[in-house]
């Protein structure tokens, strides 16, 4: 990645953003030095929750993930690393079945998961590892595929608005039934592959918002999208006094206390 824009979208976004968390990136790789940010499936009163897990890496760690290190049949999936799904999902994620299973009853039907299924994009994972870091720890050696948001109402405000900014009628956010990881991989990635790419409104999952703090949800922004955003900053509503109120709000909450 170009350093140079590495720094310049720092600088706007602490401009703009104040200290409201910074984004992370992901992207794949085959390259084994990455295999040091390896963690087992799930470590002694860790969460086996792949958002779970980022928390650690919204704390300034890397992280990376291959096919065997990630504890969740959700995460395992949305990931790209296996098409593969529990045993009998349907009844899993709606009515269940009673006497062997609770169902989450995310979903009225057993036939309405098999639909959501059907139109749910799983995109392949392109490597063998899949690298989570902070924004100011990429190197210019590293292509990020996706850049995650982890912010406040005011925060998903500036940047929901900024991603419609170069748009007439056609949102520019999209807000996809699914769970937490896959608002984060799965969906952005298929977006990824579109003309003209949308960002991603997610973490809506009660089973994933247990571990990250109750006023956050996520934007993840294809790259190409993120770039179009990063972009329009400095003409955008960004520089008004609407923003400005806004803009100072946040500075009083702070830096997020990651959990």
């Amino acid at each position: 990645m170009d350093i140079a824009l590495k720094k310049d979208f720092l600088c706007r976004w602490e401009k703009h953003f104040g200290q409201a968390e910074k984004p992370l990136v992901f992207f794949y790789t085959d390259d084994v030095r990455y295999e040091e940010f390896l963690k087992p499936k799930r470590e002694r009163n860790e969460p086996s929750c792949l958002i779970g897990q980022l928390g650690q890496v919204r704390r300034g760690n890397i992280l990376a993930f291959n096919r065997n290190t990630i504890g969740c049949p959700g995460g395992l999936r949305y990931s790209g690393f296996s098409r593969t799904l529990r045993f009998e999902f349907k009844y899993f994620l709606s009515c269940g079945i009673p006497g062997r299973m609770e169902g989450e009853r995310y979903k009225k039907t057993p036939e309405l998961v098999e639909q959501l299924i059907k139109e749910s994009p799983v995109p392949p994972a392109e490597g063998n590892l899949l690298v989570f870091k902070s924004w100011d720890k990429i190197r210019e050696d590293e292509n990020p595929l996706v850049v995650v948001f982890f912010v406040p109402p005011d925060g998903l405000s500036g940047l929901f608005t900024l991603a419609n900014f170069r748009r007439a009628g056609e949102p520019g956010v999209v807000c996809p039934f699914g769970a937490g990881c896959g608002s984060i991989i799965g969906h952005p990635l298929a977006e990824s592959r579109s003309a003209d790419p949308r960002a991603v409104l997610g973490l809506f999952d009660p089973s994933a918002r247990p571990h990250v703090e109750a006023n956050l949800l996520t934007l993840a922004v294809p790259w190409a999208k993120f770039l179009e955003m990063s972009e329009d900053m400095e003409e955008s509503f960004l520089i008004t006094d609407t923003w400005d109120r806004l803009r100072r709000r946040l500075a009083a909450l702070g830096e997020t206390n990651i959990f």
